[in-house]
């Protein structure tokens, strides 16, 4: 335990650390649209990152990656304590995204060479979804007792905990170490991948969306989402215990994400389903990978990098959708590229039995 303990605390305080600025982020810049670009700025650093780490962390072990990525998260989150400036934060958190690009795909590859891979696995996912729900709510809560930054001080001054345990870490050596072949393996799981785009970017299509189609307010909306990713902790920590066959739990999965999100315009109680769904095909997505030991770095790099461009291109589509068309219009055109995941993911090339 005292290996993998660093690994989750690790990923809970790079998650909780991103998370924090947003509730504050009004008081860190003016303008919605500088704000925005302070809160996108981490996921462009990340999604530049996590390929290259990926594929990095098969050649010099995951070990350096993992500690790289907390330093660096260390170090970005003591400078936004420092600058004040909206412009360099925007770099500040570029940084903060590079960080979370190094650390979470060494660490994903480092649980998925280990025997007990699918308990860890759900374990490591709902230790991530915790962190992004403790960044949110503690970062609030933390406001008045110590101030605009108080939820940056804990996380930052946390993440010394899980570098300093790294120590405990083993290095973890797969088949094929030193060799890269990134087209092969996005030729081998190009669906699975695709399903990742698809099935986690519906998630951010709903939360991206649900502002001002409802024009709920914020205290309900952060209820409402932070009841989604509580889902997916639950979800994903049941699903890695179960043994599900990954290709027939996708293709379910999708299914039901695509009524989940045809539901979510009638009813925000969709959000749980939506969550808990989340979580079992993260779950089955990492335990299909996990069966070809070769290449983990550059198979779990790939894996995030699809999860992040779903993150950040499908809430996009959706919402031109949405301006030129019609709400109802992009829920629907999300709902219908979810179900389609059902046929596609037949399609990979298995390594598992399905």
């Amino acid at each position: 335990m005292k290996q993998r303990l660093p690994l989750l605390l690790g990923v809970f305080a790079v998650m909780a650390l991103s998370n924090a600025v947003v509730p504050v982020l009004p008081s860190l810049a003016e303008g919605t649209a500088l704000q925005g670009a302070i809160y996108s700025a981490y996921f462009f650093g990340a999604m530049l990152t996590v390929i290259p780490a990926g594929i990095l962390s098969d050649r010099i072990g995951r070990v350096p990656l993992l500690r790289a990525g907390l330093v660096l998260t260390l170090v970005s989150g003591a400078l936004i304590l420092v600058i004040s400036d909206p412009v360099a934060l925007l770099a500040i958190r570029a940084v903060e995204g590079v960080a979370a690009g190094l650390f979470v795909p060494a660490a994903m590859s480092w649980i998925n060479l280990q025997p007990d891979h699918e308990g860890m696995s759900g374990n490591f996912i709902a230790a991530l979804n915790l962190g992004l729900v403790s960044g949110l709510v503690l970062a609030g809560w933390l406001t008045v007792p110590a101030g605009v930054l108080g939820g940056v001080i804990v996380f930052t001054a946390f993440t010394a905990v899980p570098l300093l345990m790294t120590v405990f870490v083993g290095e973890t050596v797969g088949p094929g170490r030193g060799r890269a072949d990134l087209l092969g393996v996005g030729r081998d799981n190009f669906w699975l991948y695709i399903s990742a785009i698809v099935l986690i970017g519906a998630t951010g299509v709903v939360t991206a969306l649900y502002p001002d189609f409802t024009g709920e307010s914020a205290a309900n909306l952060g209820v409402q989402l932070g009841l989604m990713n509580v889902a997916t902790i639950v979800a994903s920590l049941a699903a890695s215990r179960v043994h599900l066959a990954p290709i027939p739990t996708i293709r379910v999965s999708a299914v039901l994400m695509a009524a989940g999100v045809a539901l979510s315009f009638f009813t925000p109680a969709a959000f749980v389903f939506i969550g808990g769904i989340a979580g079992v095909v993260m779950i089955a997505q990492i335990n299909y990978l996990a069966a070809n030991p070769g290449q983990q770095g550059a198979i779990m790099g790939l894996f995030n990098a699809s999860s992040y461009a779903g993150m950040t291109l499908l809430p996009f589509v959706a919402g031109v959708v949405a301006e030129v068309e019609s709400f109802s219009a992009a829920f629907a055109v999300t709902a219908i590229l979810a179900a389609l995941m059902a046929v596609t993911i037949g399609r990979c090339r298995c390594y598992l039995e399905s």
